[in-house]
């Protein structure tokens, strides 16, 4: 008998409610699209918004990183592991941002990890969406700070639970996803930042799904709104829009330095690969030249967009290309999902716990690696899945 026998009960549980998750296995790069279990599909589902993943100029750049630096840093990087093309990069993204400074990690859970436990602590109150990323939520429960939800999205639910905690609070810090991925909406940044100003909070954004995205050449968020100099702290991934791994978090000089002092993740974790930081500087530099690609990824979602809802289905309250195909049964969504890859679609599923029960749905990410013959492909499957399994008329 083994000690984790119990662990059967729990995986049987998970595949009787629909809620098991079968993991396939990618061939080869992203692309529009790409080898899924030994077959050829539509790609709906990767966060590769830009290409960026398989672009020719983030694979020389990589290569080149590994014939000048190797393929490991070696070691932390508080110890030996800073290489001056991390240093490049660092520079690189704050200047994208229009930030002061910028520190780069592991992931973009990681930056999370990094900045909330390291600026927060007991005595401390965060205000943090209900519907924040789960990084966001390990970072507030590692901060040892009182963590109060607001209601989404809602700034006057906000601003109540402010004035009903303000006064037990040694500081405060708000904190809200930039686009929430699940359902495509954007935070109402300016005024989040109003509130703050009122009250004497901090303000943290996790741009994840809005960098390469929104603003002037895919900035971000608070570009987008042109917020630059009243959001604290910016925490972005590299792994979306940017196509490698990693993470960031920018900021004011002093956060950033003492963010490379305190920061646990920084300081107990190798930093990354000099073929990811290359591929990394060299997708910053496309941004910087064009929007070429930015503009293609937003035409893309509107006319996939427009396309669903013209033969039936519903795509919630989306603004970005994230696009949710709003189904609400679980195990209606596990069967269209099976069904699009049958069809040649690779879309998954998103059920319970990642969303609320009865708002399962088959959330396609949009990428301008898509041409408009793929998503008349998607469109038309979809629609014929849809009718099949009476989801549509």
């Amino acid at each position: 008998m083994s000690k984790l026998d119990f662990l059967h009960e729990e995986i049987k549980n998970l595949k009787e409610s629909g809620l098991y998750n079968h993991i396939r296995t990618i061939s080869g790069p992203q692309g529009a699209w790409f080898v899924v279990d030994g077959k050829k599909v539509l790609n709906l589902c990767s966060n590769n918004y830009l290409g960026f993943a398989n672009m020719p100029e983030l694979k020389e750049a990589a290569k080149k990183a590994i014939d000048e630096y190797g393929v490991g840093p070696g070691a932390v990087r508080t110890i030996s592991g800073t290489q001056d093309i991390h240093v490049a990069l660092e520079k690189k993204l704050a200047e994208f941002k229009h930030a002061p400074a910028c520190i780069v990690v592991q992931a973009g859970f990681t930056a999370n990890t990094v900045v909330i436990p390291t600026i927060t602590g007991a005595g401390d109150v965060i205000f943090s969406d209900e519907l924040n990323h789960a990084s966001i939520i390990d970072g507030c429960r590692l901060s040892k700070a009182t963590v109060v939800r607001y209601a989404h999205n809602d700034v006057a639910d906000l601003r109540a639970k402010i004035i009903e905690n303000k006064d037990k609070a040694r500081r405060m810090l708000i904190i809200t996803d930039g686009v929430f991925s699940m359902d495509g909406d954007i935070a109402p940044l300016p005024d989040i930042c109003d509130v703050a100003d009122e009250f004497g909070a901090m303000v943290m954004v996790d741009d994840a799904h809005g960098e390469g995205v929104l603003g002037d050449s895919g900035r971000g968020i608070v570009n987008h709104f042109k917020l630059e100099g009243r959001v604290e702290v910016e925490v972005g991934t590299l792994s979306k829009a940017f196509g490698v791994m990693g993470g960031y978090v920018t900021g004011e000089e002093i956060l950033i330095e003492y963010l490379k002092q305190r920061g646990r993740p920084f300081l107990f974790s190798t930093g990354l690969t000099p073929a990811d930081t290359a591929a990394a500087i060299a997708a910053v530099d496309v941004l910087l030249e064009s929007d070429t690609l930015v503009r293609k990824l937003w035409d893309n979602a509107a006319y996939f967009r427009a396309g669903l809802q013209k033969v039936g289905f519903q795509t919630g309250k989306t603004e970005t290309p994230i696009t949710p195909v709003m189904l609400g049964d679980e195990k209606v969504t596990g069967e269209f999902s099976k069904r699009l890859y049958e069809e040649g679609i690779f879309a998954s599923g998103i059920t319970y716990p990642t969303v609320p029960r009865g708002k399962a749905r088959i959330r396609c990410m949009l990428s301008a690696a898509h041409e408009k013959s793929d998503l008349d492909y998607a469109i038309e499957k979809f629609e014929a899945v849809g009718k099949a399994l009476g989801v549509i008329k």
